[in-house]
């Protein structure tokens, strides 16, 4: 098995949430266009919102590990907002060798920032990332469910 580095996990991430807007896509059609049924944005929505923080959540990881400026990272996650977007920033990501095979904070040492010993922290332990990084995007999404939708329901 493959081990989920930087650049796996950014592209893996990064095609989830094209996929998810794909559904939700055709789950407003069928409710807006078609009138026929709202299950698709009812079922699309919410696994869209969640992958969508994922995507979020990995492209700052990433980017912190990978040494990105600030400006990559914003258009990063910028580019979750239109639909399908995040393909063509992965690829261009993947092209300029932006997110390679390995998690450059996992090795000990250098000099890091505060932000980047935490991270390195957590990377040490891919489970407990997975754990974290789940959680907190849960966290986050029930937030949001509870705030509601944009412009009110």
């Amino acid at each position: 098995m493959r081990t989920l580095g930087p650049g796996r996990l950014h592209r893996l991430l990064a095609d989830a949430e094209a996929v998810t807007w794909a559904l939700l896509l055709i789950g407003m059609a069928l409710k807006y266009l078609t009138s026929t049924t709202d299950l698709g944005v009812t079922i699309a929505g919410p696994i869209h919102g969640f992958v969508f923080l994922l995507y979020c959540v990995s492209t700052v990881v990433v980017g912190i590990d990978q040494r990105w400026r600030a400006g990559t990272i914003v258009l990063g996650l910028a580019s979750a907002i239109p639909p399908f977007a995040t393909i063509p920033f992965e690829r261009w990501v993947r092209r300029n060798g932006l997110a390679g095979p390995q998690w450059r904070l996992r090795s000990s040492g250098g000099d890091r920032s505060v932000v980047e010993r935490a991270l390195a922290e957590v990377l040490r332990r891919p489970v407990r990332f997975v754990l974290v990084a789940v959680a907190v995007t849960a966290l986050v999404f029930r937030v949001m469910l509870w705030v509601g939708p944009p412009g009110g329901a």
